[in-house]
């Protein structure tokens, strides 16, 4: 555990928060595995500020094993920390930091056992995946994965180590993030039935996403595996208006699906569509500029591996025990199946109550479940899967 244990409080020094660089992370981490005679790679972001890793230890070719993590935090400002949260402190069995859980823990694990498997001799590769800007939705890794894709001999299974409290988790819900824009038509606020605001037919909007969601709720796909058993979806920010005595002519609403495997979330956004259609059409005899045009601002796929599929029956072999279940919350494990054919799980230390929130945590038990875990991995890796 020192060593591990050791790597995380470099890694929680650096304040990785999403859109802000991470390379200061990456050239401590490439200094760890230059060390460790490793060989990487880097795929960066387009302005060259952020950059996603991808390391190998033992042999170049053959099917092997990825460990992937994401590099990036969420903001700490408005939350009422009670100590440093980029620096990490110990206390009564907890390490507390900003992105202990979520999820520098396994990500100060992975680099450890991969240091660890660089002294032994692999006959089955054991990969190292970190990417940037996840929180924003699994932005980064796609430069990552579509360089693994132009590869003859790619990786064969992948876990993902977000916080699962070291259990297997073989689903999650895909997610699209929208933006709704409303066009109306400016006035002043005194003759404001001469004009059409936009700000209204927002309104009017978010009732036609709280109409499906109801439907989706009433009587859509079911999977009682999640704590929500139906495709969710979520108004978040309503943007529009410039002054009181003015009617806005504009107005933007960002809202969100989060699917089961078994919807398709383009499906939704059709009768979504349709509705908003409905609310802008009765008004342009009077109004001919009046819209609500729907546009995607990003998407990555759910996750719904089977349970006596191979990634499982490793992650068995390797003293999981606990019975396999679904999270919440989003990862790239989809992408990973989706854009390169991999079998993929979800299995990390940590619990993600305990994440984006102040004085986040982890537990110094699950950070050695997870070294044992991952030690595991490294001897089997040893022989062969």
């Amino acid at each position: 555990m020192t060593t591990t244990l050791e790597i995380l409080d470099r890694l929680i020094s650096f304040p990785t928060v999403s859109r802000s660089s991470n390379r200061d992370l990456i050239a401590y981490v490439t200094g760890l595995l230059d060390g460790a005679g490793i060989a990487w790679e880097l795929a960066e972001s387009a302005d060259g500020s952020r950059a996603n890793l991808f390391a190998t230890v033992g042999p170049k070719e053959g099917k092997g094993v990825v460990l992937s993590g994401h590099t990036d935090v969420v903001p700490t400002e408005g939350q009422a920390w009670s100590r440093d949260p980029f620096r990490l402190h110990s206390e009564n069995g907890k390490l507390y930091g900003r992105g202990t859980a979520d999820m520098k823990g396994f990500v100060a694990a992975a680099i450890s056992a991969s240091r660890k498997a660089a002294a032994l001799p692999l006959r089955t590769p054991l990969h190292l995946a970190l990417s940037y800007d996840e929180e924003i939705g699994c932005v980064g890794v796609r430069d990552l994965l579509a360089n693994l894709k132009t590869r003859q001999s790619r990786p064969f299974l992948c876990v993902v180590g977000e916080p699962t409290g070291m259990r297997i988790a073989t689903g999650h819900k895909g997610k699209l993030a929208l933006r709704a824009c409303c066009t109306g038509r400016a006035g002043h606020s005194a003759l404001a039935p001469r004009a059409l605001n936009a700000l209204h037919l927002g309104a009017d909007f978010i009732g036609v996403l709280r109409g499906e969601q109801h439907r989706l709720a009433m009587s859509g796909t079911r999977d009682d595996a999640y704590d929500i058993p139906y495709s969710t979806i979520h108004a978040g920010v309503m943007r529009g208006g410039s002054a009181l005595n003015i009617v806005p002519e504009c107005c933007e609403v960002d809202f969100e699906i989060r699917n089961l495997a078994a919807d398709d979330p383009r499906e939704i956004v059709a009768r979504i569509t349709e509705g908003a259609e409905a609310i802008a059409a009765p008004l342009r005899d009077e109004f001919p500029e009046a819209a609500v045009k729907i546009k995607e601002i990003n998407a990555y796929p759910g996750l719904d591996t089977p349970e006596d599929s191979e990634i499982v029956n490793l992650l068995r072999r390797l003293g999981v025990r606990k019975d396999p279940f679904k999270v919440a919350f989003g990862t790239e494990a989809g992408l990973f199946h989706t854009e390169l054919g991999m079998a993929a799980a979800v299995c990390g230390p940590g619990d993600m109550a305990q994440g984006h929130k102040a004085d986040e945590y982890i537990e110094i038990a699950q950070m050695e479940a997870c070294d044992t875990m991952l030690l595991r991995l490294v001897e089997i890796m040893r022989h062969g899967l």
